[in-house]
């Protein structure tokens, strides 16, 4: 059986765009938020306004609409929310890729997908508006997590319902209805939901980090195809 890397390159022609990016002159900006980051302190941190402005420093600075980043990241960014630090060992490890854009940036659907959930994780530091749609591309089945949302963007679904590929069906979400995030999305890839619906985590335990990578394998391979971009980001 082919594996989910094999199967997306495989399609790599097909798959479509996930946000708007002009390859010819729009650039990806990586950005870090482990402990290297000494930029981020507890002060811009606390403060989604700082945060927010710090991130949008950094796109300026760079000449750049996106930043972009974080599959198997070990994070130091989630001490500022109680949601990741419930039990004996916080969860810190990011599950996902981030796509730091201006709220009311257009989502697409990258190829013919069907809603499988969707919900509003409303909690400090959770995805706000939550979308997971269902996907099978040359006989493999598994979903795709778009967290971050406006809540408007939830308006008109229903499960099951068909999301033809480059519809645009989804837009970021300002602070008060993503989790009081700074604008950006979530995009993870999950292969078995293990029956949760509109929610799975984002962000796990490090010492839970072969299980979590092994069902949510890096969403990069899609992302560099719907970008045009080959590189590692």
């Amino acid at each position: 059986m082919k594996t989910f890397e094999q199967v997306i390159k495989s399609e790599a022609s097909v798959i479509q765009k996930i946000i708007d990016f002009d390859e010819t002159k729009d650039k990806l900006l990586a950005l870090d938020f482990t402990e290297n980051n000494t930029e981020l302190t507890d002060e811009i941190l606390d403060d989604t306004d700082l945060f927010s402005a710090w991130i949008n420093q950094k796109l300026s600075d760079n000449h750049v609409r996106y930043g972009i980043g974080g599959y198997n990241e070990h994070r130091t960014i989630y001490s500022r929310s109680a949601h990741f630090d419930a039990g004996e060992e916080p969860r810190r490890l990011h599950l996902g890729v981030d796509i730091w854009a201006p709220a009311g940036t257009a989502i697409y659907n990258f190829y013919d997908a069907k809603v499988h959930s969707f919900a509003n994780n409303n909690n400090f530091g959770d995805y706000g508006a939550t979308i997971i749609l269902a996907y099978n591309i040359g006989g493999y089945q598994f979903h795709a997590l778009y967290g971050h949302l406006s809540l408007s963007s939830l308006n008109n679904l229903e499960e099951g319902k068909f999301i033809p590929a480059g519809t645009k069906f989804a837009e970021l979400g300002a602070k008060e209805e993503n989790g009081y995030w700074p604008p950006h999305l979530h995009f993870q890839i999950i292969e078995n939901m293990n029956g949760l619906k509109g929610d799975y985590p984002g962000v796990c335990k490090f010492s839970e980090r072969e299980r979590y990578l092994a069902n949510c394998p890096n969403p990069n391979i899609i992302l560099q195809s719907s970008f045009g971009v080959f590189n590692s980001f």
